[in-house]
């Protein structure tokens, strides 16, 4: 199956933030290519933010490399050096270990798009910049923690208890 057809290819929205942080995700969703064609060793996602929303929370991993291309429309890329107008062609990379938190936020009227691929790892710490987060990865699971891995309270996430 080398050629997919992305008329195939469900979409997944939402996230897995913990508590209303999930809710900062509206407007995205995203068609994972990578798993529909089989492979394995990288990742790639064609991802959908609506109007007003945002790829994720800002954030930088530590063994994944991450490489986007914006595909359709015109994205905003906010990362520790300010603000960069991404429109289709327009590519941003982000070694593994580098701490530059980014994210993509669409601030125009129109849908937009962009391809996202990056290393798979069994286990993976990725760090929120704007937040005192970080999360765990293995075989198991997510696991959401302070940066200094001390339990995040509810008043963080605005679960209530």
């Amino acid at each position: 199956m080398p050629k997919l057809n992305l008329a195939d290819i469900s979409r997944r929205g939402g996230s897995v933030y913990p508590g209303i942080l999930d809710a900062q995700m509206a407007g995205r969703s995203s068609q994972r290519l990578g798993d529909a064609s089989g492979i394995t060793q990288f990742g790639v996602n064609l991802v959908h933010i609506e109007p007003g929303g945002l790829s994720s929370l800002r954030h930088y991993h530590m063994k994944q490399d991450e490489f986007v291309m914006i595909t359709t429309g015109a994205l905003t890329l906010i990362d520790d050096d300010g603000e960069h107008d991404m429109l289709p062609g327009d590519c941003a990379s982000f070694p593994a270990g580098d701490a530059n938190g980014h994210h993509l936020v669409n601030k125009t009227d129109a849908p937009a798009a962009f391809l996202v691929v990056g290393t798979r790892t069994e286990n993976e710490t990725a760090y929120y910049s704007d937040l005192d987060m970080m999360v765990t990865v293995d075989p198991d699971g997510f696991a959401f923690t302070r940066k200094d891995g001390s339990p995040l309270t509810a008043d963080q996430i605005g679960d209530e208890q």
